[in-house]
């Protein structure tokens, strides 16, 4: 039997399915991971273990099935290279545990060992504490839930071929540096609709209340005047740590986006407005999206401040599987 060791990785459960560019830092808790197989001398790509017919007890998933899923997951990166250890059978009728290896051509990454759970309706894993979508098409659900569902002040396209959907706290110092990365994406992908979703998280006391402004301001200025605030508020994010400094910043914001503060203040407060808030935080969480900033392309969660290159490379290849030229 394979041997795995658990330890406490930097990477969450999701990071396994688009390591390594999950390494970055994002508003989260960070729940166990397998530990590594040993790292291959000098830059030479990593030799793994043959597969052991002895550890392919359960008959689903079927291994091609596997490999499509983490083709899927995985095909952006040419470097990075797996293998399928094992698909065993669990005490749990239906349920499989699959075990992968995974490294990278050149050998600068060291080698990972990942385990997950298949669950018996053939669209789900469990890995570390997340529930994730698994197939060779493992988005659908979510992008149809996007397309539905999105429906925060935008840049671009107003078609959704390409929908680039940003969920991020005005109060989570990550979401501020992430949006450099937010600025080359409207550049670089002219087609595309890139969409602000509010996730304001509950340890951030004045992210709900910029979440309801910003809501304000999209209604009454549009989606220009929305960014013109967004940016305002994130460049002065230091100031929503107070309840003055934070009415302070705010109203700011909105006079820079150039319009009343006195009616965007009256509009945060109504019930309707709260309740957009609160619509776009369910949404957040029925996606299984658990840290800000977090995109959504076309239904793949990315952190929005993975590196630039990476993100950039992510795209292009959700593009590529989804048919989309530019």
């Amino acid at each position: 039997m394979i041997r795995m060791f658990l330890r406490i990785a930097s990477l969450t459960a999701l990071a396994a399915f688009a390591w390594p560019v999950l390494q970055a830092s994002a508003q989260q808790n960070v729940p166990p991971a397998p530990a590594a197989p040993d790292a291959p001398a000098g830059n030479a790509a990593p030799v793994f273990p043959p597969p052991d017919p002895a550890n392919f007890t359960a008959t689903s998933p079927t291994k091609d099935q596997i490999n499509g899923f983490l083709h899927t997951s995985w095909g952006y990166d040419d470097s990075r290279v797996w293998e399928v250890e094992g698909i065993l059978k669990t005490p749990v009728e239906g349920i499989s545990k699959v075990l992968v290896y995974v490294g990278d051509k050149t050998g600068k990454q060291k080698p990972s060992a990942i385990q997950f759970f298949a669950l018996p309706d053939g669209k789900h894993i469990i890995a570390g504490d997340e529930v994730l979508p698994f197939g060779v098409n493992p988005y659908v659900d979510a992008r149809a839930q996007v397309e539905k569902r999105a429906d925060g002040p935008y840049r671009g396209s107003a078609a959704k071929d390409l929908e680039i959907v940003e969920f991020a706290d005005f109060q989570c110092p990550h979401c501020k540096e992430a949006q450099a990365n937010m600025e080359k994406l409207v550049t670089d992908f002219p087609k595309a609709r890139i969409v602000y979703q509010n996730y304001p998280l509950p340890q951030h006391q004045s992210a709900a209340g910029a979440a309801a402004y910003g809501v304000c301001v999209a209604k009454q200025g549009g989606s220009t005047a929305f960014f013109t605030f967004a940016a305002a508020v994130f460049d002065g994010q230091d100031g929503l740590a107070s309840p003055d400094g934070a009415t302070l910043t705010l109203n700011s914001a909105v006079t820079k986006a150039g319009l009343d503060p006195a009616k965007i203040a009256a509009c945060a407060k109504e019930p309707a407005t709260i309740a957009d808030v609160d619509a776009s935080v369910k949404l957040a969480k029925d996606l299984g999206v658990n840290q800000t900033p977090t995109l959504e392309i076309n239904g793949r969660q990315v952190p929005a401040n993975a590196p630039y290159d990476t993100l950039k490379q992510i795209i292009e290849y959700q593009e590529k599987l989804d048919g989309i030229t530019q």
